[in-house]
């Protein structure tokens, strides 16, 4: 191969050179004309001679550009290494790439920077030249995603996501400073000429760090990974660690995959005709082939598909008629193509029949042929199948709605474990629970087999913990197709957020609000679209983790959404012990904060109150620490998230002296993340104005009663966080926080907000919960601007003669919330009782999900007025006479519906036949003059969950309700006489009459004070009839009686023990 050699000026040189260029197209077309028009002829002739001199000045520098010779080969291809990069579409469809997370942030504010007024050609060069150089690796970073990257690749990856943080921050900061001197010399222009020394000395501090940050990226750039682990190239290929659960004798556990068949039913039993697929996706072990089971027996899925095929090899078929309710094996079918006649005989039975197939295996050679059997098809056959892989071949993609099985929670786990283990757990063995469910993080066959193990051994706590030691083993074994995907699939940037759980404690559970609060605030997530917010992408990488089966969810919101989260424990010790190897995380062994990777410095400082962190003596040790202590240390911190929730006055006083020496020694003066949530009225010092690079303030359920004036000075601050305080009044300055996103206020404390005239909102503000209004507050004309609310809580009171003014003013500033989600409002008077709440039709509000009322309606009709897209309503001391059911019945994404106090003041309610299609969850309490409750045969099909407390005047049931599979019933008792043994004795005669439920005896258990009842209703009923069900006071007890599950609790009165038969 001939080699020639041309030459090249040195790219800094040139650089250089085309950055002047650029300036002087900006002096020629950028300027606007209006701009233009009112410059003077003497400063346009000003500006004609500065473009000249800079023409000149290029002109002059172009033949002195030094010449370096290189070496261009004839043909060869540049990047030969991105040649060599193998990514399914899927993931890049699914992960977002990390050269887009690490370089897209940069352009963002880069952009956002030259859309100000002109800033000097000087500092906009070296904005630029950075920008330019992280461009410079944009193809780079896309190549490192095909690859695993060994300990020190991983290092600079790692340092390279925080120059970049830091560039975003630095940028942000000077726009920010430059609005307010801007904001300032408008309003006092006496000092003019020192607002504008401060724009020339911010914009020096700019271009000085713009230079920090090129000399990090160029020793970046010079030192980047250069070799690979050819071990991930093809990200195609099977995993090496693959094991295959062997089956057990266990019967499918209906209650641990409620959720997930009813989900399933619901996309099988469509009136679509046209052939779907619907892939069961997750991890070895998760439970796909259970679930498929659950669906094939499934009754609703029985009469509607009457033939069925099932085959988990692809040879043995076992084919299912309603009709003749026969099973028969076509055991020599084989090789397709050489049994012509099994095929024909196949393909005659699916072709005109509406058919499910299930097929428990994705690589069944059979696969593509039944494919091209039904795909044409138009009779509503449905075919299922589990497939380990998140990803599915191209043929599949434009028929199939996947169903992604996620890892179980702690209550269905337990239910699990219960279920396989086949013998009654002793009540000191119930200590264990928490330990078990969290052993085995929620992977099912995980815990059939540790079910298995225990249930041949002695039922001890003895016994049963060294059960669970030994049990370690297994459950890495079990885990490491998860733990490989980590490596294999994930990308680096989700890498990343999964990184964040293991700074907080194990087996927390992690709030999800918080964790994405989190991942925004550190730019671990961005938007990919104009009408997409990171808060948006947060949640959706959140969801895919969990899919993924690396993420547990441990609690639900009763609408569905996830609440709570945890690492399973085995991920949790494999992801530290990485980090510790790779260095990736920084987490060093004598730390357990992250430490700047190639440094001494800790880059996230976590207080987990363990005395071997070297930080533990900063925080809770003597407070004499010298000044030159601690920036070793804290100078490049990003975060502090402290963990302390001691009680009394130790753990705020820590932190705060802690803080107040920090900030004075130079730390944290960078810092993005302060989350002090649960640490006890942590005292803030006045220093705390100085931090501000911070975006995110957690407060919440500290109980902190004043906030300090310098709070004002944190302008990049997104979300702050005072749910649970005890602070009932914010200063105006709180609204000078102009990149507010989020603000949670205290709703027990009345929260006020003192609003001055011409207040200045922040225009961005998504989240607005716990705002106390009365009459001196501003809505019309003032807090009407935040047009750009999703989620808003409101309560509102003052004199009833200023009240109807204010009531009318919110509701028609909630009107124009386009991007409404969340909206609860509560109307008070001055004794804190219910009052009138005005409301007009909010069906125009196409995105409001989540709806609570507590107030009298004045217009009661807006109850059929709701939008078609809510799913959680609660309604309280709304004084309706007109049964709601009624109104409400046809909205088809409600899930969950709260019945409270005052809400209905009717006697009967009526659910009719096909009302309330997806309702899981429905509360009644203190509807006390209700009577009836009535359910037509086919309402209320999806009901999980009933809840009757205090409605003194209901005394029966609905009979269709009784018989419904796995519906959990609770009814409490209006009355409560817990002392009263004799009336509990009564109790327990009359539960001894009540029926039985599939035939199935009712076990039972009553605590009153020290004592305990129990028993079992072994009587047997001719007719199936309504329960009345008393309870009251002590833990829930769960009793399974056969197709229903009540909960029964303690301390019961004689009045409502009678059981009451609707013949």
């Amino acid at each position: 191969m001939r080699a020639r050699v041309e030459p090249e000026y040195s790219p800094e040189e040139l650089t250089d050179v085309a950055y002047d260029f650029e300036d002087v197209i900006d002096d020629l077309m950028l300027r606007s004309p209006a701009k233009q028009r009112r410059l003077g002829n003497c400063e346009r002739c000003l500006l004609i001679i500065r473009i000249h001199k800079k023409l000149e000045l290029m002109k002059s520098k172009i033949p002195a550009l030094p010449c370096l010779p290189i070496a261009i080969a004839s043909g060869a291809n540049h990047g030969n290494y991105f040649e060599e990069r193998v990514w399914s579409d899927i993931f890049l469809i699914q992960d977002r790439s990390v050269a887009n997370t690490i370089v897209s942030p940069v352009e963002q504010k880069v952009s956002a920077l030259l859309a100000q007024e002109v800033i000097h050609p000087h500092t906009k060069k070296k904005v630029m030249r950075v920008l330019d150089k992280f461009r410079s690796l944009n193809d780079f970073l896309t190549g490192l995603q095909s690859v695993e990257l060994d300990s020190c690749n991983m290092v600079w990856m790692e340092e390279l996501s925080h120059v970049a943080l830091s560039a975003v921050t630095a940028i942000e900061y000077f726009i920010n400073k430059k609005e307010e001197f801007t904001k300032r010399s408008w309003m006092r222009p006496s000092r003019g000429f020192l607002f504008a020394f401060g724009k020339l000395k911010s914009e020096d501090k700019l271009a000085v760090e713009m230079d920090k940050i090129y000399a990090k990226i160029q020793n970046l750039s010079m030192h980047r990974p250069t070799e690979f682990s050819r071990q991930s190239q093809s990200r195609d290929t099977e995993s090496t660690v693959l094991i295959s659960p062997q089956p057990t004798t266990q019967e499918p556990n209906l209650p641990s995959f409620t959720d997930d068949v009813h989900a399933m039913v619901k996309r099988l039993l469509t009136d679509d005709k046209s052939f779907r697929v619907i892939p069961i996706m997750g991890m070895e072990g998760i439970g796909k082939t259970t679930l498929a089971k659950l669906i094939f027996n499934n009754k609703d899925v029985l009469n509607h598909f009457p033939f069925g095929v099932w085959t988990s090899d692809g040879y043995e078929f076992h084919l299912r008629d309603k009709e003749k309710l026969m099973d028969s094996n076509l055991s020599q079918l084989g090789d397709v193509w050489n049994y012509h006649v099994e095929l024909q005989r196949l393909k005659a039975f699916l072709i005109d029949k509406r058919s499910l197939i299930v097929l428990d295996d994705t690589h069944i050679p059979f696969l593509e042929h039944v494919l091209r059997i039904l795909a044409e098809s138009s009779n509503g056959s449905r075919m299922i199948l589990t497939t380990h892989k998140i990803s599915l071949p191209p043929n599949f993609q434009t028929m199939s709605d996947p169903h992604l099985l996620r890892l179980r929670g702690d209550e269905e786990s337990w239910a699990l474990f219960t279920h396989a283990l086949k013998k009654s757990i002793l009540p000191e063995l119930l200590k264990l629970k928490d330990k078990i469910v969290r052993r085995c993080g929620g992977l099912p066959l995980l815990i059939v087999k540790l079910a298995e193990a225990l249930s041949h051994k002695d039922a001890t706590i003895e016994e049963w913990s060294t059960v669970l030691q030994q049990f370690h083993h297994d459950q890495q074994q079990l885990w490491s197709n998860t733990l490989y995907k980590i490596h294999k699939d994930l990308s680096l940037y989700m890498r990343r957020c999964l990184f964040y759980f293991t700074l907080f404690p194990k087996d927390f559970d992690i709030p999800a609000r918080r964790l994405m609060a989190l991942w925004v605030a550190e730019d671990l997530v961005q938007p990919e679209g104009e009408n997409e917010t990171p808060e948006d992408v947060a949640e959706r990488c959140l969801n895919m983790l969990i899919a993924q089966g690396m993420v547990q969810v441990t609690k639900k919101k009763l609408n569905g959404d996830v609440k709570m989260v945890r690492l399973p424990d085995a991920l949790r010790q494999y992801w530290l012990s990485k980090a510790q190897q790779a260095t990736f995380l920084g987490i060093h062994t004598d730390t357990r904060s992250e430490l700047s990777l190639g440094t001494s410095r800790i880059r996230r400082l976590v207080d987990h109150l363990d005395k071997e962190d070297v930080s533990f003596d900063h925080i809770h040790g003597d407070y004499n620490t010298t000044s030159t202590s601690l920036p070793p240390y804290y100078q490049d911190a990003l975060s502090f998230m402290s963990f302390d929730t001691r009680k009394e006055s130790k753990p705020g006083e820590d932190v705060g002296n802690f803080l107040r020496q920090s900030i004075s020694s130079g730390c944290f003066l960078v810092l993005l993340v302060l989350d002090l949530e649960n640490v006890f009225r942590p005292k803030l010092p006045e220093a705390i104005g100085k931090l501000t690079r911070l975006r995110y303030f957690g407060l919440r359920s500290t109980f902190l009663e004043i906030l300090p004036s310098s709070i004002s000075k944190l302008q990049n601050v997104q979300t702050l966080d005072m749910k649970h305080t005890s602070i009932n009044t914010l200063p105006d300055s709180i609204w000078k926080l102009q990149q507010l996103r989020h603000l949670y206020l205290s709703e027990s404390y009345r929260s006020k907000l003192m609003l001055g005239q011409g207040t200045n909102f922040p225009t961005i503000l998504q989240t607005l919960c716990g705002l106390f209004l009365d009459e001196e507050t501003p809505v019309r004309d003032g807090l009407d601007r935040l047009l750009s609310i999703r989620k808003l809580g409101l309560t509102m009171s003052s004199k009833q003669e200023a009240m109807s003014f204010q009531l009318q003013a919110v509701v028609d500033w909630v009107l124009k919330l386009n991007q409404l989600r969340s909206l609860r409002l509560k109307s008070i008077d001055q004794n804190n009782q219910p009052w009138d709440l005005e409301l007009k039709p909010l069906v125009s509000l196409v995105n409001l999900s989540y709806i609570y009322l507590l107030g009298r309606l004045r217009n009661p009709s807006v109850m059929s007025q709701f939008p078609y897209s809510l799913i959680d309503l609660t309604l309280s001391a709304s004084g309706l006479v007109e049964d709601p059911m009624r109104l409400l019945d046809k909205l088809p994404n409600l899930r969950s519906l709260k019945l409270l106090a005052k809400s209905y003041l009717g006697k009967s309610m009526l659910c009719s036949f096909g009302s309330f299609p997806q309702l899981r969850v429905l509360k009644l309490w203190k509807l006390e003059q209700l009577e009836e409750l009535n359910v037509e045969k086919g309402a209320l099909q999806a009901l999980r969950d009933l809840e009757v407390r205090f409605c003194r005047s209901l005394k029966i049931l609905p009979a269709e309700l009784l018989h419904r599979t796995l519906l959990k019933i609770e009814v409490l008792p209006a009355h409560v006489d817990s002392g009263n043994e004799q009336q509990s004795r009564g109790y327990t005669q009359g539960l001894n009459s009540w029926v039985s439920i599939g035939g199935k005896a009712l076990s039972y258990k009553i605590s009153l004070g020290n004592s305990d009842i129990t028993g079992n209703c072994n009587r047997m009923a001719r007719d199936r009839g309504s329960l009345v069900v008393c309870a009251e006071k002590g833990d829930d007890e769960s009793c399974v009686c056969g197709e229903a599950i009540l909960f029964c609790k303690a301390g019961l009165t004689g009045s409502t023990n009678q059981v009451a038969q609707k013949r």
